[in-house]
């Protein structure tokens, strides 16, 4: 009985390992006691909700968390734009707040917190530039070139900062609040962690640093030195009788060790899953009922069989495609990039929209909650400092503000003011459900 209830926690709550080591020397009665509290609704945070002395929205937090988006961001568009691929930034920025700005500027937990809040998104916005943006460049086949100037991109980025703060606003309570427990959201949980350990100073900073040390090494043997293999693989021959062209292959890195422990083992293993699935499961069924004449042909669909010619004069494909034998020398990949990778994009859309259907009901109720709100503030009744969210009002006002300032811009696009209105409405709309 102990053992099954101490099982069945670990796929409720990462931070139960910590809380369990605390709580190994103790009796089994004890231990229990420790799991139903990691389960129980009530969440306290760390700052009491009454407690009002803390400093938290200040001029300096301000100032250094835009500092710190200016940085990260631009750092984010680089690496976005050169490798397809970015980096949060939320725990680096918390890591240099609780050591930069309890050192120098003695801030508070919660000051520390507006600094990582205001750096990361700083980092998301552009990102949200560098992943969309390129993408409607080259869709415009031309036409749209004399839209993307530095300003327009500038009124866009600012547009969907603006627009993800007001869509949080009526969300916040349903999706963080009363979904603590069912969604772990592992970036901000590190990030709360590493804030904390930083208060609370002595062994609790000292493993942070620890764990932000030995990540450092880890990564510089393996990504400069290359002593560490990057992604170990083992590929199974495409002639094999029972996987032909299976490839079971890790990337061991410390961030990807940090995230498992964060979202603890349940959800860590449906991501394994999926990849299992892929690489053992679709891959070889196939290459074995798909002929390589048809898997070329759909990688040449996809354009992405566009031969090289060599100095010496011959045609190198890519997977190592020989049009003459009909044989890929990469049938793994091959089969991956034809086929494979867009049945996951369609999964991942159709788990979108599932996902979507199903909150429905939470993003109704949110706004009900949020028109409730409103009339008790009318009231005059007192609020807890962490439910004193923005009222409802400020969303409406600030969209339709948004689509004012979209139809009357000339940097956006749109031919008219009734087809930016049109493009501003929605954006409202697929800014708030996506």
């Amino acid at each position: 009985m102990l053992l099954e209830k101490i099982i069945s926690n670990l796929l409720v709550r990462p931070l139960f390992f910590e809380t369990f080591a605390r709580s190994f020397s103790q009796s089994p009665n004890a231990i229990l006691k420790t799991v139903d509290a990691m389960k129980s609704s009530d969440f306290q945070p760390y700052v009491a909700p009454g407690d009002t002395s803390v400093r938290e929205f200040t001029i300096r937090a301000i100032v250094l968390g835009a500092l710190f988006g200016v940085l990260f961001g631009a750092a984010t568009v680089y690496l976005a734009l050169k490798a397809g691929l970015t980096v949060s930034a939320s725990i680096p920025i918390a890591v240099i707040a609780i050591s930069l700005g309890r050192r120098f500027l003695k801030t508070t937990i919660l000051e520390n917190n507006i600094i990582q809040t205001a750096g990361s998104a700083g980092e998301s916005v552009a990102a949200g530039v560098v992943f969309t943006l390129p993408a409607f460049l080259f869709l415009s086949d031309g036409i749209g070139k004399g839209y993307f100037n530095y300003w327009t991109i500038l009124m866009l980025a600012i547009f969907g900062g603006i627009l993800g703060v007001l869509m949080m606003i009526p969300l916040r309570r349903s999706l963080i609040v009363k979904e603590h427990e069912n969604l772990p959201y592992p970036e901000g949980t590190a990030c709360a962690q590493v804030l904390v350990a930083g208060e609370k100073g002595g062994d609790f900073a000292k493993t942070a640093y620890l764990g932000l040390g030995f990540a450092f090494v880890y990564a510089t043997f393996q990504k400069i030195f290359h002593f560490i293999a990057e992604v170990p693989a083992y590929t199974v021959a495409a002639a094999n009788k029972y996987l032909p062209a299976a490839r079971i292959s890790g990337e061991i890195t410390p961030e990807y060790l940090g995230v498992g422990y964060i979202i603890g083992p349940r959800i860590a293993g449906v991501l394994v899953a999926g990849g299992v699935l892929a690489w053992m499961g679709l891959i070889p069924l196939l290459a074995t009922l798909v002929p390589p004449e048809t898997i070329a042909a759909q990688l040449t669909k996809l354009d992405l069989l566009n031969g090289i010619r060599q100095a010496d004069g011959t045609v190198r494909y890519p997977f190592g495609w020989d049009p003459y034998a009909h044989t890929f020398a990469d049938m793994t990949s091959a089969v991956y990039r034809a086929y494979v990778r867009q049945i996951g994009a369609g999964a991942v859309a159709g788990a979108g929209f599932i996902t979507l259907i199903k909150t429905m009901p939470t993003i109704v109720a949110s706004f009900r909650e949020s028109f409730g709100a409103m009339r008790e503030r009318n009231a005059d009744t007192a609020v807890a400092r962490t439910d004193n969210d923005l009222s409802i009002q400020v969303v409406a006002f600030g969209s339709l503000a948004l689509i004012v300032l979209m139809a009357v811009l000339p940097n956006i696009p749109g031919e008219g003011i009734l087809s930016k209105v049109l493009l501003g409405i929605l954006v409202i709309v697929f800014g708030f459900f996506f």
